[in-house]
């Protein structure tokens, strides 16, 4: 696919899951007026709406039917938690971020406790639209008991997925396993200690660094692309698949972003070059080198689209667009 082609068609579908997104928006008014003005602004400050659209593409990539409802709200809902770790992210107790993509993040504007209870509300709300659509297709008329029994039991898994992915066990344990990491760093760094050594040395602190990008990054990205296999009717061997080619995505993607601040451009990162080191902050090329990370960037990339190779579905635009991912340069 042409790069221009690519470009148009990556706009267009862009526009969609922006589209989609609009229809679940939570009504403003009310007491609680300001909590959804605030979740709102949160949703609509822009961004590449990439979770929902790999989500599309991989529901139609393994034999999906257009116009699926339960596709939409799980397209919102995912979304949903995307945001809300960002507005949670960019807390005075977290990142202390005034901007983000160029506008006042969600405390800075509402404060810190609305930021918070927006980022709750953004939570809470994306599991409410999941879940609507178990309720329509309960109440789907003139539909086949067993065709209603096999789209519950897909919705229902879908949901699964996206609840273990985005907690504890997924985004939300990588997030504090990054925060417990990055608080042993700044102490080390200002008491001039040596940081305590694992027993097993360099290997334990990349399976460290490669938990914190499996859960921080890649849950997400599975999730998303797991749950388009699902509400498709794809075979359990199938999603397994795909929730491998999303953490090879997720891992390429981190890796790529460690290799970025050591050879990138910063106006085109829109950060200085070096920050990570600067900051002391453990990154894949410092424990491996720049050679080695950019050939298992390379590895994980190839990987990842020789598993896409295999099913039979149109996918050549997520295939490319998954390589503009992980290949970026900004």
């Amino acid at each position: 696919m042409e790069t221009l082609v690519f470009e148009q068609e990556l706009k267009e579908r862009t526009r969609l899951a922006e589209e989609v997104l609009k229809k679940y928006l939570p009504a403003e008014g009310g007491p609680q007026g300001r909590l959804t003005e605030a979740m709102n602004y949160s949703l609509l400050a822009g961004g590449k709406r990439l979770r929902p659209v790999l989500m599309r593409e991989t529901y139609e990539m393994c034999g999906g039917q257009e116009e699926d409802p339960a596709l939409e709200a799980f397209m919102a809902a995912i979304e949903m938690i995307h945001t809300y770790s960002l507005v949670h992210d960019d807390l005075p107790a977290m990142d202390n971020d005034c901007y983000r993509r160029g506008k006042k993040t969600t405390w800075y504007v509402y404060g810190d406790a609305m930021g918070i209870l927006a980022g709750d509300g953004l939570l809470n709300y994306a599991f409410e639209t999941a879940a609507g659509a178990l309720t329509r297709c309960c109440q789907g008329e003139g539909i086949p008991e067993g065709e209603r029994m096999a789209g519950l039991k897909r919705i229902s898994e879908a949901f699964s997925v996206l609840a273990r992915k985005a907690g504890i066990y997924g985004m939300i344990g990588g997030q504090a396993v990054d925060i417990m990491d990055s608080e042993n760093q700044t102490a080390v760094a200002e008491n001039g200690n040596q940081a305590p050594e694992d027993k097993g040395g360099e290997p334990q602190e990349l399976e460290r660094l490669l938990f914190i990008h499996e859960h921080k990054t890649a849950a997400l990205i599975q999730a998303a692309m797991m749950i388009g296999a699902i509400l498709a009717g794809a075979a359990p061997q199938k999603v397994r698949e795909i929730e491998k080619c999303a953490y090879n995505i997720g891992i390429a993607f981190q890796i790529q972003d460690d290799v970025l601040d050591v050879v990138g451009n910063s106006q085109e990162l829109g950060k200085s070059i070096g920050s990570d080191a600067q900051n002391n902050k453990r990154t894949y090329v410092a424990l491996m080198g720049l050679d080695r990370a950019k050939a298992d960037v390379e590895a994980l990339s190839q990987e990842a689209v020789d598993i896409l190779d295999g099913f039979q579905g149109r996918h050549e635009f997520l295939k490319q667009l998954i390589l503009a991912l992980i290949h970026r340069t900004h």
